[in-house]
C-alpha cells in the first residue's frame, strides 16, 4: 500500500519546508485545478508518466505552458523517436501508487516508484512557488523548486532539471544529451508483487519461463480481404481498457481495409503496395500517437464519468442513497 497525503505532510514538515495548503474538490485536470488554486499566484504544472520499450517509466513534470515533443525527447534519451509513449494505468496503481491524476514527483515517496527517473521543466526554477498534488488530487500544495529539490533528496533522487523544449540535433557526433537519466533494468509484471519481491536466498523452483514485464498480447490473424465491400468490420472488444491492446486492435481493422481500398485505385497487387508502403513501419510509427490519444480521451471518460455521477448523487440528494445495515 502506498504512501498516504498525510504522511507525506508531515515529511515536509519534518524537513522543514515552506508550502501552502488548498483543499478543493477532486481535479482530473490542470484546466480544472485552475479553477480553485489558479489565482494564488503559484504557476501550474503538468504531469506525464512515460514508459519505453523497455518498460522503464519516466515522470516528465513541466510548467503547464511548456510544450513536451515526446518524439524529441526519446531522441534526447538515446530511444529513438518512438522509444517512449504514455505509460498504462496498471503502472500508475502498481509502481507510483496513486489514483489517476495524481502523478507528480512526490510519488516518488513510495518505494515501489524509486527506480522511476523524474525529469523536471528548468522553467520551475523561474517561480517563485509551483503547484503539485500531495498524493491525492483533492489537495495542492505549493512550494518553491529549491523545496522541492530538499524533499527529493531526502528520499535519495538527485533533481534533474531539463530544457524540455529545446531540439538539440542527436547524431554520431552529438549524442543523446539525456540518455543519463534512462533508468537501468526493467519492471515486474502486473502478476509480480512491487511490494514484496521474492529473496535472493528463496529455494528455486522449476516453472515454465514467463515474460516478466507486461502481459503478452498475441498477434491477431491477418484478415484476408478480397475487397473493403465484401470485408467484415471487426470492433476491437478491449473497449480502450488497456491503451496498447486498443491501438493495436484498431490498427488491425484499420490497416487492411486501407490496403485493399489504395491496391484496387491504384490498380496494384496488395503484396507489391505493402513492400511500397512498408505498412509494419508505418504501424510502429503510428501507434504511439494513437496510444497517446487514446490515453487522452479515456482520462477525459473519466473525468466527465466522475462528474456525472457527483451530480446525479447532488440531485439525488443523500436521502436517496441506500442505508447500510
Amino acid at each position: 500500500m502506498g504512501r498516504t497525503k498525510d504522511e507525506l505532510l508531515a515529511r515536509l514538515e519534518e524537513l522543514k519546508i515552506d508550502f501552502k495548503r488548498y483543499d478543493h474538490p477532486v481535479v482530473l485536470t490542470v484546466e480544472e485545478q485552475a479553477k480553485h488554486v489558479g489565482s494564488f499566484g503559484g504557476a501550474l504544472t503538468k504531469n506525464l508518466l512515460l514508459k519505453d520499450k523497455k518498460h522503464r517509466l519516466y515522470i516528465v513534470s513541466a510548467l503547464a505552458d511548456t510544450k513536451v515533443d515526446m518524439k524529441i525527447l526519446s531522441q534526447r534519451l538515446g530511444l529513438g523517436k518512438g522509444g517512449v509513449r504514455m505509460a498504462p494505468e496498471e503502472n500508475l496503481r502498481q509502481v507510483l501508487q496513486v489514483p489517476l491524476g495524481c502523478v507528480t514527483p512526490f510519488a516518488l515517496f513510495n518505494e515501489s516508484a524509486s527506480a522511476v527517473s523524474l525529469l523536471l521543466d528548468q522553467g520551475f526554477k523561474s517561480k517563485q512557488s509551483c503547484y503539485f498534488h500531495p498524493l491525492t488530487n483533492d489537495v495542492t500544495i505549493a512550494l518553491s523548486s529549491n523545496n522541492l529539490d530538499k524533499f527529493l533528496l531526502s528520499i535519495g533522487k538527485q533533481p534533474a532539471y531539463v530544457d524540455l523544449e529545446a531540439s538539440p540535433v542527436v547524431g554520431k557526433d552529438n549524442p543523446p544529451d539525456l540518455a543519463d537519466l534512462v533508468p537501468s533494468g526493467a519492471l515486474c509484471s502486473s502478476e509480480e508483487s512491487v511490494e514484496n519481491p521474492t529473496p535472493k536466498d528463496a529455494p528455486q523452483v522449476n516453472v515454465p519461463k514467463q515474460k516478466t514485464c507486461l502481459p503478452e498480447v498475441k498477434a491477431k490473424p491477418k484478415v484476408q480481404n478480397k475487397g473493403a465491400e465484401s470485408s467484415e468490420s471487426k470492433v476491437p472488444t478491449n473497449n480502450g481498457a488497456n491503451v496498447e491492446i486498443f491501438a493495436s486492435d484498431v490498427l488491425e481493422v484499420i490497416f487492411p481495409l486501407f490496403l485493399s481500398e489504395t491496391s484496387k485505385k491504384l490498380n496494384i497487387k496488395q503484396e507489391e503496395l505493402t513492400q511500397i508502403l512498408k505498412l509494419d513501419d508505418f504501424k510502429r510509427r503510428a501507434a504511439p500517437d494513437l496510444e497517446s490519444a487514446t490515453n487522452m480521451f479515456k482520462n477525459m471518460a473519466y473525468s466527465a464519468g466522475f462528474h456525472a455521477g457527483f451530480d446525479t448523487m447532488l440531485k439525488s440528494g443523500l436521502g436517496g442513497m441506500p442505508s447500510r445495515k
